[in-house]
């Protein structure tokens, strides 16, 4: 059983302590954010750069696919630093 299904979790009697559980939720959540950009990146990245899909990859196809992977990830880190530098 996990720790979200426990009898004991918001029972006050919990194993963990509110930061344990905050960091835990939180190490889940990157987890699950860094699994879906995966995801998204591949998605994407196959559809625009791979045209005939075979056993090896192209020079062009190759290059095509470290572009799209670059542009992502420094799309994402725009968008990071936009969204935890603005005003609260």
């Amino acid at each position: 059983m996990d720790s979200f299904s426990s009898p004991s979790v918001g029972s006050g009697s919990s194993n963990f302590s509110s930061s344990e559980l905050m960091d835990q939720v939180k190490t889940q959540l990157a987890q699950a954010y860094a699994q879906e950009f995966l995801e998204t990146v591949r998605g994407k990245c196959f559809e625009k750069c791979i045209t005939k899909p075979s056993s090896s990859l192209s020079g062009s196809e190759s290059s095509c696919i470290s572009r799209c992977v670059d542009r992502y990830i420094e799309a994402t880190g725009i968008i990071s630093r936009a969204l935890f530098s603005a005003p609260h």
